[in-house]
């Protein structure tokens, strides 16, 4: 049996493999005859082939328009996760530290890497951030903040109260000259058994929780540094962060102090990861270098230019929006030091000087002749401010024995021009002017503007979310520590300016507050100029801060940073 059906499967072989051969070779003679054969004969019909060829090829390409003519009806572009997203900003990065970032890339680089436990939110007004919540006792000088719950830095340890204690230590040191000096001086922080942080004022302060976004940094990092030290450690271009982003690398190119700052989407980040895979932020020199790099596609947006550079910018997929913003440019004068010490000297200034023409040179910029914007403060009518009167100016400074001026403002943006034009006109009053242009930093503010170094300063300076004159005007921020510019010291400003800080009547606030402008400009210790207008230079291929959003500060741009996108993708469109 075995042997029967062993001679069957070979005889069932032998026959396959001789189908096979035959097929084959049927198929060589079909293609022979059918083919090859008649190759000679494609002269003849060449014509007929090349109009089935092109027929074959009109449709074939007509299929394709079609498909891409129509695809917008069932698909669309969008933003979608990933990718990197580009910024040019102005200034040397010293320090990663955001309590002493002074360029503006160092305040760039501070929000998107720090939080505080307030911040500006996208309507303009002071919110939550890294506080869950933020009340009063109700007389307004103790205040309860409470932490979000499972807040973590980025390198994965918890951000408690501990964190905020010992930063709010280091900004109340004199030995670290912080820019947040002025919102804690004299405040005592402490944790209550119910692990809330306790803020006790000083004074009655009814807005206090807009000093409360000051950038909060990580003991368990910083604990062993001497603050005297802090600016030097190895934080300072290494930093451990709470913000959307977390430090990656940084790389100085060339010798001019431009670099580039890499950073990555902070999984860590208390409101979830950002769209963004990674954020670089390109620190220019100049205001030309960066139109070089808009134009040349290295960047994808910028906040450094001006609305008069966009006739710079000749790549066309660049776009500009414009945003007003909480800052306003003054003339500052001293009012403790040179010949404007004298009040009727600074009156005579007051009334010498063309503020319309200085606004010329700003362009489309909003006009600001208060120290609080008329968008914070609702008045029946504003301090009648004096008219011009240069000969009136001029027979003021003719009698004078000192007529120098040392003006002072930094190199940069409108600036300069500024300073051209105001020193042109104090010298037409008689004046013997002399012009000191700064790059803006750290150094500036400690040698220039701790020290009160000058007698007038042109200078920008943030109104904040609500107004709050005691920053600028009091006379205990008259100190190194303060920010108090021009060293004005009245007793009659400062109860007007405590007494509005204290109430919670919005009348008797605003009474206040209108009886300060008056006594302001009756003392002349600065000129308002311009409030600021922020240009935002961007590539139309990426999505950037909302038209919806209002901002405080430029760098309030960041704020919903976490939906800004940097890829673009084809997805169908939902029915």
């Amino acid at each position: 049996m075995k042997k029967f059906s062993k001679k069957r499967g070979q005889k069932v072989l032998k026959q396959l493999s001789n189908l096979s051969e035959e097929a084959a070779f049927s198929s060589e003679e079909h293609i022979k005859e059918n083919f090859l054969r008649r190759l000679s004969h494609v002269g003849d019909v060449r014509l007929f082939v090349l109009e089935w060829a092109l027929i074959i090829l009109a449709l074939f390409m007509l299929a394709i328009t079609q498909s891409l003519w129509f695809s917008d009806s069932y698909s669309v572009s969008a933003f979608t996760t990933g990718g990197t997203y580009t910024e040019a900003t102005l200034g040397k990065v010293n320090s990663l530290n955001p309590l002493f970032a002074s360029t503006n890339s160092e305040k760039a680089l501070a929000k998107l890497l720090f939080l505080g436990l307030t911040a500006s939110d996208s309507s303009g007004h002071i919110g939550n951030v890294l506080a869950e919540s933020v009340s009063s006792d109700g007389s307004g000088k103790v205040w309860t903040v409470k932490l979000r719950e499972n807040l973590k830095w980025s390198d994965g340890e918890p951000l408690t109260n501990d964190d905020v204690i010992f930063t709010a230590n280091l900004i109340k040191n004199v030995n670290v000259s912080s820019n947040y000096y002025s919102n804690l001086n004299r405040v005592e922080i402490r944790t209550d058994d119910s692990g809330n942080l306790i803020f006790e004022l000083p004074a009655v302060y009814i807005e206090f929780d807009s000093a409360l976004d000051f950038p909060i940094l990580p003991k368990h990092i910083l604990e062993g540094i001497d603050p005297a030290n802090l600016l030097d450690s190895s934080f300072s271009t290494n930093p451990v962060s709470s913000g959307p982003f977390a430090f990656n690398a940084s790389q100085a190119v060339g010798t001019t102090g431009e670099s580039v700052v890499y950073l990555v989407s902070n999984e860590n980040y208390y409101r979830g990861r950002s769209k963004i895979d990674s954020f670089v932020v390109h620190a220019y020199t100049s205001t030309d270098d960066i139109k070089t790099a808009l134009n040349s596609d290295v960047v994808s947006a910028t906040a450094e230019l001006l609305p008069t550079d966009a006739a710079d910018i000749t790549d066309k997929t660049i776009y500009e929006k414009q945003t007003a913003i909480n800052s306003g440019v003054f003339m500052f004068m001293n009012t403790r030091s040179g010949v404007l010490k004298n009040r009727d000297v600074r009156k005579a200034v007051q009334q010498g000087i063309d503020v319309g023409e200085v606004r010329t040179l700003v362009g489309d910029e909003l006009a600001l002749d208060y120290p609080i914007l008329k968008s914070q403060l609702e008045l029946p009518s504003w301090p009648e401010l004096p008219a011009l009167n240069v000969e009136a100016a001029k027979s003021v400074v003719s009698g004078l024995e000192n007529k120098n001026i040392n003006l002072v403002t930094i190199n940069t943006g409108y600036f300069p021009s500024l300073a051209e034009d105001i020193a042109g006109q104090l010298e037409n009053l008689g004046f013997s002017v002399s012009k000191t242009y700064y790059d803006p930093g750290q150094d500036f503010v400690v040698n220039v503007i701790a020290n009160r170094a000058y007698d007038v300063l042109i200078y920008e300076v943030d109104l904040g979310a609500n107004p709050d004159l005691l920053v600028y005007y009091h006379s205990s921020q008259a100190s190194q520590s303060g920010l108090n510019l021009s060293n004005y010291n009245s007793s009659v400003a400062d109860d007007l300016i405590l007494s509005a800080r204290e109430s919670s009547s919005e009348e008797i606030k605003t009474s206040k507050y209108e009886a300060f402008l008056k006594r302001w400009v009756e003392d002349a210790p600065a000129i308002g100029l311009y409030q600021v207008n922020m240009s935002y230079y961007f590539d139309r291929d990426v999505k950037t801060f909302s038209e919806d959003v209002s901002l405080v500060t430029p760098f309030d741009r960041f704020v919903d940073v976490k939906y800004w996108s940097a890829e673009k993708a084809r997805k169908n469109r939902t029915p």
